[in-house]
């Protein structure tokens, strides 16, 4: 068995040696493991398929790959390094509370089982960017036995688990954010929680701070993940002082990943960050950790959810080096909210912005300001009459439905029998009982409606967008619901 890589934008995966019939369409730095090599092409598995690959399009050349999953309202984002290492960020709501059930621990399970042809996860970073449930909600489910159900591997390793500081601490009648206090350099919180001691610490009952409510419980599934090797998963505090992420250094020919934020500071000695203002979900948000990853001469900028106040502050904190945000692809702050500085996005100027949002209502993301703005102040890069760049994705957009119109119902017994048909579904014939449950929901609605009257979601296509780029060249790619191919758009790191 040999593993090679898809080394053009994109390649026919052909069903047998010869014909000219496609099982799928394979992208560039796809990998491919090689079990025949044919005169002509090479009989392979990739995808999760087995099939054929021209010899021509097969190479060695491992990329850096970004995948910013579409787990509806919630960010989760998965990156494969050139030497096969990986890294999860966030993960989206647990699935539970997802109309289609699937997050990004979806995603992984399938990367490492079908893709892999793995028997188990392996994670050399989980990073948390912050502690609102759209984004730590997939990882919980990774890591927690009882929400394993679907999936094909519930042996995950996890290497190391890093956060954000900001918790959710126990009060009397609900959470907080913790202690915080006026400095000269703006109001601080005070209390951040640290590392694997320190948290199996606060998830003890009667401890005293306690952290609160769903963070506790993933938190606690955190303390019971193992590494590879059986040891207990480290957990660290990421800030602007940590530099770069441990194992993650600059290295020659290996992309490197820069924390920017939260900025810390010294408070009585100990490391505090900033509170924005009263609302919670402001601070929250806006501490987010700012990730960059640099490789060769492409940069791509991680957000999390920060806002206008978070943005503003980091304009202040990086004066005189406003360059540490500039990039070739920016994954774009909190969904797509309008909540967002100007200034801050013009500094960032990437060539492509990507948008995680979902598709309630509720939040109705993306703005339709903050999609301007992402064209306003992307790099502009035109060859002839021709736009290269600004690009906008969303993976809201990306995402489709086929749907379909019932016109007959089977009701068969245990044994496959049939008991009853329903033909032509005539008006309030045929009435189906079903559960709804909205992004961030607790629990389900019940609804009633006759079949006749509807529509089936016959298929779901995800709306992933992938980010690949060998240190030169950047690939941004979008399946096409039509007919499964690739739509792709490339152009030249710049830094």
């Amino acid at each position: 068995m040999t593993i090679k890589y898809i080394s053009k934008d994109t390649a026919t995966l052909y069903k047998d040696e010869t014909g000219s019939e496609a099982k799928t369409q394979l992208l560039w730095g796809d990998r491919v493991r090689v079990d025949e090599v044919g005169a002509s092409r090479s009989k392979v598995r990739a995808r999760g398929k087995p099939g054929w690959v021209a010899n021509g399009n097969l190479g060695d050349k491992s990329l850096l790959e970004i995948y910013v999953i579409d787990v509806g309202q919630g960010d989760g984002v998965l990156i494969r390094t050139p030497d096969h290492r990986h890294i999860l960020i966030d993960g989206g709501w647990p699935r539970k509370s997802l109309p289609t059930a699937a997050n990004a621990a979806d995603f992984v399970d399938w990367k490492f089982a079908k893709d892999y042809g793995d028997d188990q996860i392996r994670l050399d970073a989980m990073i948390c960017t912050h502690n609102d449930q759209d984004h730590y909600g997939g990882l919980w489910d990774l890591l927690n036995p009882d929400e394993q159900t679907g999936l094909d591997l519930t042996d995950v390793r996890v290497e190391a688990f890093y956060h954000a500081g900001l918790a959710w601490w126990s009060a009397p009648g609900g959470k907080v954010l913790g202690p915080w206090q006026p400095t000269p350099q703006g109001d601080m919180f005070t209390r951040l929680m640290g590392d694997r001691d320190a948290v199996l610490a606060a998830v003890q009952a009667g401890a005293d701070p306690r952290l609160a409510g769903d963070w506790r419980k993933f938190m606690e599934c955190v303390t019971q993940a193992r590494r590879t090797d059986g040891a207990p998963t480290p957990v660290l505090r990421l800030s602007g002082q940590t530099g770069f992420v441990p194992g993650f250094e600059p290295a020659p020919g290996l992309p490197s990943v820069k924390v920017l934020a939260p900025v810390e500071f010294q408070v009585d000695g100990q490391p505090a960050i900033r509170r924005f203002r009263a609302e919670e979900s402001i601070n929250t948000n806006g501490n987010s950790v700012l990730l960059r990853i640099d490789y060769g001469r492409a940069r791509i900028l991680l957000t999390g959810d920060l806002n206008r106040d978070s943005q503003a502050s980091l304009l202040s904190d990086f004066a005189g080096q406003h360059d540490q945000f500039t990039c070739d692809v920016a994954k774009t702050c909190h969904h797509g909210s309008d909540e967002v500085a100007l200034e801050f996005l013009q500094k960032v100027e990437p060539a492509a912005w990507v948008i995680s949002s979902g598709d309630s209502e509720g939040y109705d993301h993306p703005r339709p300001t903050i999609v301007a703005a992402s064209g306003l102040t992307g790099h502009l890069q035109i060859e002839g009459d021709r736009l290269v760049s600004p690009l906008v994705y969303c993976t809201e957009l990306a995402r489709s439905v086929g749907l379909g119109t019932p016109v007959r119902v089977d009701v068969r017994d245990e044994a496959g029998h049939l008991v009853d048909a329903c033909s032509g579904l005539e008006p309030r014939r045929v009435l189906v009982t079903y559960t709804e449950t909205k992004p961030g929901d607790r629990s389900p609605t019940t609804k009633t409606l006759p079949l006749s009257a509807r529509q089936l979601a016959a298929r779901l296509v995800y709306g992933l967008v992938n980010v690949r780029t060998d240190g030169q060249k950047v690939l941004c790619a979008t399946l096409s619901e039509k007919d499964a191919t690739w739509h792709v758009k490339t152009f030249r790191a710049r830094f």
